[in-house]
């Protein structure tokens, strides 16, 4: 039986430092989401959860709103912290960080969070949902680390380089048969 997963990376957002979990998409972001619930409303969704920031949740509401279900939202698909909230550093320094945490996965910046602390956060979500919802259809609203940190999990080919081609959105269809993955398939050409 296949269980298929929906990776929805949130569309455009309006960046507003220091405000991770409230900001929302902006107005190209809010067009690209309905078009990434049409285009999912074929498919046999069947549960919505989402990263409690803003930006998934209206990503996926559009969705939500197309097939009638109720988004879920789960504080551990959050997005990862690259490093700690009280801390200003250079976006270049980020992006190496980030490089550097695909290699070792128990790098973070300071207050920043490892590649395997976030797995460690986000897996057990996922592995449990894969089995209460067997065999159905589940869109996860989420954000570009945690979804490359969460395909990684089950294929350590996607790592730094896939983070950063992924486009805002996103969407890759994960098929996966007794928790193991056996497909990814990109859904959403940008």
């Amino acid at each position: 039986m296949i269980t298929t997963l929906y990776l929805i990376r949130h569309a455009e957002s309006v960046y507003r430092h220091g405000e991770e979990r409230n900001r929302g998409l902006s107005e190209k972001g809010h067009l690209a989401a309905s078009h990434v619930a049409t285009m999912l409303s074929k498919e046999d969704i069947r549960l919505i959860v989402s990263s409690p920031y803003e930006r998934a949740i209206q990503t996926v509401k559009p969705l939500a709103e197309l097939s009638g279900l109720i988004i879920q939202t789960y504080e551990e698909l959050r997005e990862r912290s690259i490093v700690g909230v009280d801390l200003e550093v250079p976006w270049e320094q980020c992006v190496k960080a980030i490089r550097l945490s695909f290699t070792d996965k128990d790098y973070a910046l300071s207050g920043g969070e490892t590649t395997n602390e976030a797995q460690q956060r986000v897996i057990p979500v996922i592995e449990r949902l894969l089995r209460e919802y067997e065999g159905q259809g589940i869109a996860v609203g989420t954000h570009g680390n945690i979804m490359t940190i969460l395909l990684n999990y089950f294929d350590p080919s996607y790592g730094f380089e896939f983070w950063q081609t992924a486009s805002m959105p996103d969407v890759y269809k994960l098929s996966f048969s007794e928790g193991r993955l056996i497909e990814v398939q990109r859904l959403w050409i940008g």
